[in-house]
């Protein structure tokens, strides 16, 4: 199981560092086309826009991993160990729902693309292709969700520390 996490870990890190290296350099070209062309790039913001949402779902994906994903802690810092656990757990639990929802319904929006015929609008391109970054990151938060969840529910509760 650790080497398939691995395998995970290698994959999120290097699709969302080589997406976000396209993103730049797009970005740039069009900055620099518009500046002394005077003329815009406009398939670099629809690919710009796409990969967008992969970051941001691969980004989910690698923050989960980490524990390090953005969440209102007052309430579980001020509890103690085994209220602590259960509502880090009740977090993982509902992060892995939450994903597992975006998934299912991304792979029903890809589907759905793909029987109506649906293309970009600048390049015209089948849409199905950028859609597809929804379920497959996606898939990758799901995933990390479930594993700190799973180790959350396996942790033994922290021992509260008396300061005298």
């Amino acid at each position: 199981m650790k080497s398939i996490l691995k395998v995970l870990d290698r994959i999120e890190e290097v699709l969302a560092a080589a997406a976000l290296i396209v993103m730049t350099a797009l970005t740039f070209a069009n900055v620099v086309s518009r500046h002394l062309l005077n003329t815009s790039l406009s398939f670099s913001e629809e690919i710009t826009t796409y990969l967008f949402v992969l970051v941001s779902l691969l980004g989910t994906a690698i923050a989960a991993k980490r524990k390090a994903h953005l969440g209102l802690t007052a309430v579980p810092d001020l509890a103690g160990p085994r209220t602590r656990k259960v509502l880090l757990s009740l977090g993982y639990g509902i992060g892995t729902i939450f994903c597992a929802a975006i998934f299912y319904y991304g792979i029903l929006m890809v589907r759905n693309q793909i029987m109506l015929g649906q293309v970009t609008a600048a390049m015209q391109w089948p849409e199905w292709i950028y859609g597809s970054f929804v379920p497959f990151g996606a898939f990758f938060a799901t995933v990390r969700f479930l594993q700190v969840f799973i180790e959350e529910i396996r942790s033994k509760p922290e021992k509260e520390e008396k300061i005298c």
